[in-house]
């Protein structure tokens, strides 16, 4: 018997230990995450002030790095090898999981650490082509003996911080993942760039433009999407002439009608995915000297997107914030320059309509003849579960995909795509050329290399120059190519080549004292090449606008204040519209009192106020009630008006078509729906929030998170109560808003401040993992410590060295 109890114990003990040893599901191995010496215990951090020496191999001198009193590291080198590669092996020492986490999915390699869950966006990653991107660019690097060389660099001090790591070292969302950190490749750093460009350069309109103009006709595009609102201000001013003879390709005789088919969207992006730059000369401001300002609206995570440094060795010498991943700073400044950025939105993601010869697909009909495709085998390991293996076609457009039609009824159609991710792009060589340019003319040429995303790059200079560049390979094009599915059989629908840098927008010194971008219109009419039809609302471009043409004696505080601006120039156009359509005869009390407040609203989206919530809601349900009725009767998913066209046609057409309700008798008035919307808003929020106004504020409403990049419980930082919309300047919403808010005042010293949602530690159990997300939620900037000369006051240092 006492066998048989000893047996049974054995076989609990053993089973217990397997247990805890064991990942299942989400949950990791417990034994080891709770091991008091490498499991989540050891990641706890009650300080990060202590200076250590180190033997790093590789290193060809001494490298010292010292850190502020906000933990922001100054890496002082001897040379650029020895600087990239302690940029490596810092950034990897507070963000490797973030930096991993990135190109795993970037590479379309998520199964492989989460398990079977992730295929399908792994599938989706790999069928649109990012490996292949990914491999283009390192083709392009591989020619650039320079670049080559600091994404060695880089990569070699990524690695000596992995391989000094034991386990109980490994940030902790690797001990709840129960994996292990895997050698950097340069190649890593492509995929993190051509992220990229699917962050900002991955959308499109083609399929939801074509199924609109067969279902509406040419009058409904012309008039929602051709036709621009009357207050649209372009990024680079009316007033700029163009005097140059643009090299425009022949159009065709007549456009090509594609089958009625149902969108292929595989990452969508909420809008917001945006920016805000301005630089304003030194004519307008206080010092005498230029001021620019910049804040990149991203998807906001802890760890944060960026990471603040400062890179300094002899001819090298700049400020801001880096990719985790990504050798140089991305947005900054250095002793003679500044620069920022912003999305363009450019059409630069082309679907074409495929003719394959027969089921097999080893051939597609172009140019009138049979030509052959590619195959490329994707292979997605995954988690606990045997490898998938993915044939995708290509053609010379790019990768293919099967479409059903819009009912999903008959044989499916096939689209490939034609993407600027897959062009070969060496986009850290304009980067690099930022940090270390002087003047304007450097400026030129950094621009000159890049590739995508296209963006709106500001630049000044301590020598009072200003400018704004419209940078990236931009496909020449007839008007309107590409906005609708495109004839995959007809070569006049192919890219034509590149406008010429020179000929991209740009302004340089503007007359009236100051350049912007908000991601809006980018030119206007008389430009002669076509760049999209589909950019952000106007909103936030005008509104920056309007308050630089009016500002004088500008200060660097005066550039802060405006980042937290919360007009909202949508609501101003509209609301009061509203509140004179609605119907008062049969409103209760309480929406009466509501109704009054929003008559008295002056249009600021303010966390405080009840206002912003009760317009976002009352706003989008009249614009569904409008457009919801048709749009949701057809089969075919389609493209519905911007909102900024869609207040000039209503208050300009009060009797437009699409305010009756086909599915009832009668005809609906504009009234009847302004009040109906109105009154069931006011029903929703009470019913959600209460009678208590109190709860109905804007900034419970505005459900501005910041998630863990992981999505990992209990690592964010939830329900911030902030200001800010969409459409105002400080474009804070949900999970997305100001990324990175930065303001450099140019001069003798050039000084900048700056703060991102979150804190330099990627490390939750660090009490510098989110210090400055409250700062960052009032809009408080810290001054940024940038460095001539070594300091001798500072937090703590890393003193580096190579072995032996």
């Amino acid at each position: 018997m006492n066998y048989v109890k000893s047996g049974i114990s054995f076989l609990i003990l053993i089973t217990l230990i397997i247990s805890l040893n064991t990942k299942f599901g989400a949950v990791p191995p417990l034994g080891k995450f709770f091991d008091p010496d490498a499991g989540f215990w050891a990641n706890a951090v009650t300080s990060e002030s202590e200076s250590l020496s180190l033997e790093i191999p590789g290193l060809q001198n001494e490298v010292t790095v010292y850190f502020d009193d906000r933990n922001v590291p100054h890496i002082f080198a001897q040379n650029e090898h020895d600087l990239f590669m302690a940029q490596g092996y810092i950034v990897a020492r507070d963000r490797l999981f973030q930096m991993e986490m990135q190109t795993y999915d970037a590479a379309g390699r998520l199964a492989e650490i989460v398990g079977p869950q992730a295929i399908p966006r792994d599938l989706n990653t790999r069928r649109m082509g990012m490996a292949y991107g990914a491999e283009k660019a390192m083709e392009a690097i591989s020619e650039d003996p320079e670049i080559k060389g600091i994404l060695g660099a880089y990569s070699q001090g990524v690695n000596a911080l992995i391989n000094e790591l034991s386990p109980a070292d490994y940030p902790v969302e690797y001990k709840i993942l129960d994996m292990s950190p895997e050698q950097w490749e340069p190649k890593k750093t492509a995929y993190l760039l051509k992220n990229m460009t699917r962050t900002l350069a991955g959308r499109h309109n083609d399929v939801r433009t074509s199924n609109t103009l067969q279902y509406f006709g040419d009058d409904f595009i012309e008039k929602y999407f051709t036709q621009k609102p009357e207050l649209n201000d372009p990024i680079i001013p009316p007033s700029r002439e163009w005097n140059f003879e643009a090299d425009i390709p022949e159009k065709p005789d007549s456009l090509f009608v594609p089958s009625v088919s149902k969108v292929i969207d595989p990452f969508p992006h909420p809008e917001g995915i945006g920016s805000n730059n301005w630089v304003v000369s030194g004519e307008k401001t206080a010092s005498g000297y230029p001021i620019l300002a910049n804040d990149p609206h991203l998807g906001l995570t802890l760890p944060s997107i960026w990471y603040e440094m400062q890179l300094s060795a002899p001819g090298y010498n700049s400020y801001g914030v880096t990719l985790q991943g990504s050798p140089a700073i991305i947005i900054g400044f250095n002793e003679q320059t500044a620069w920022g950025t912003t999305n363009v939105g450019s059409d630069v993601m082309d679907w074409y309509e495929i003719q394959f010869r027969d089921e097999s697909q080893q051939e597609y009909f172009h140019d009138g003849e049979w030509k052959p495709t590619t195959q490329r085998v994707e292979e997605i390991k995954v988690r606990g579960e045997e490898t998938v293996l993915d044939t995708v076609i290509y053609t010379h457009h790019g990768p293919v995909f099967e479409v059903e039609t819009a009912t999903g009824e008959g044989e499916p159609v096939y689209h490939a795509l034609k993407w600027i991710a897959h062009e070969a792009s060496n986009d850290l060589r304009t980067f690099y050329g930022f940090n270390k340019m002087e003047n304007l003319e450097d400026y030129k040429e950094a621009v000159s290399n890049y590739t995508a995303p296209a963006q709106n790059f500001v630049f000044a200079d301590t020598g009072g120059n200003i400018a704004l560049w419209i940078s990236g390979k931009l496909p020449k094009k007839w008007e309107h190519q590409g906005r609708t599915v495109s004839d995959g059989t007809d070569p006049t629908y192919d890219w034509q080549g590149w406008i010429p840098t020179d000929q991209n927008p740009h302004i340089i010194n503007s007359e009236r004292g100051f350049v912007s971008s908000a991601n809006q219109e980018s030119v206007a009419p008389d430009y002669p090449y076509y760049l999209d039809d589909d950019f952000a609302p106007y909103e936030r471009g005008r509104r920056i606008n309007d308050l630089l043409e009016e500002m004088e004696n500008i200060t660097p505080q005066d550039m802060q204040n405006m980042q937290m601006d919360n007009f909202a120039y949508n609501a101003s156009n509209i609301i009061p519209e509203m509140v004179a359509w609605t119907d008062t005869e049969n409103l209760s009390d309480t929406e009466m009192e509501v109704l009054e407040m929003m008559r008295n609203w002056d249009f600021m989206m303010e966390a405080e106020l009840i206002q912003p919530t009760v317009y976002q809601n009352w706003f989008n349900q009249f614009y569904y009630d409008v457009f919801n009725d048709e749009f949701s009767s057809l089969a075919a998913e389609l493209r519905y008006p911007s909102r900024d066209i869609f207040v000039e046609v209503i208050k300009r057409e009060p009797d437009m078509m699409f305010l009756d309700n086909i599915n009832t008798p009668e005809e609906e008035a504009l009234e009847e729906i302004v009040t109906a919307s109105y009154k069931e808003i006011i029903s929703r929020l009470a019913d959600a929030y209460g009678d208590d106004h109190e709860n109905w504020k804007w900034g419970y409403l505005i459900d501005n998170d910041v998630d863990h990049i992981a999505n990992i419980p209990g690592f964010g930082a939830q329900n911030l109560f902030s200001s800010g919309a969409a459409e105002a300047i400080n474009a804070t919403r949900g999970t997305h808003g100001p990324s990175w808010r930065m303001v450099v005042e140019l001069g003798p010293e050039v000084k900048g401040w700056g703060v991102y949602p979150g804190g330099q530690s990627g490390n939750p159990g660090s009490p510098i993992y989110d210090d400055m997300v409250e700062d960052w939620r009032t809009g408080q900037l810290f001054e940024l410590n940038f460095m001539r000369d070594e300091p001798t006051d500072y937090l703590y240092k890393i003193e580096m060295k190579s072995e032996g």
